[in-house]
């Protein structure tokens, strides 16, 4: 057990240096407006500075100008994925992401990040919350808000920087 121990914080250690020696500069910003509230600001960065489908590694932040449960961003997350028409996500991953994201306060942040192979982990602040190894997971994520079928293209122009 000691040994198995040993070797999850080794890979830990590696794996989060492995982000360290990432550079990564700003692609653009926008920020999530519904009715009259402020929802999130997002920033989208790359190690270039420009965005391309499929590109990793890929660090995408939301910071959070209200409170929200955990279960009101994922649902919020289904929904778009319906949006996109891909409902198959759903089942795929809100569980997933139910256990992994917590209930966010104003002013609070989550972020994607995503390695060389495109696995994906999430940070809550600047605080390792959980990883999803599945490398399609950052696509399909990603695609909510960089997609050209999002229900929001005027917050995709700015994260692209177009």
């Amino acid at each position: 057990m000691k040994t198995l121990l040993n070797l999850v914080l080794i890979y830990a250690l590696f794996n989060h240096a492995a982000y360290a020696d990432t550079q990564f500069n700003k692609v653009g910003e926008a920020r999530m407006e519904y009715l009259f509230w402020d929802v999130y600001d997002a920033t989208l960065f790359t190690p270039s500075g420009s965005y391309s489908p499929k590109q990793t590694p890929v660090k995408f932040t939301l910071t959070y100008l209200r409170d929200f449960d955990a279960k009101d961003i994922v649902k919020a997350t289904k929904e778009q994925w319906q949006h996109l028409g891909k409902p198959q996500l759903s089942e795929r991953y809100a569980d997933k992401l139910l256990s992994i994201w917590p209930n966010i306060k104003k002013g609070e942040s989550l972020t994607l990040l995503t390695d060389k192979q495109g696995h994906s982990t999430f940070f809550h602040n600047d605080n390792q919350i959980g990883r999803i190894d599945d490398a399609a997971f950052a696509e399909d994520f990603l695609a909510i808000w960089l997609s050209e079928n999002t229900s929001e293209p005027s917050i995709r122009n700015q994260l692209l920087g177009i």
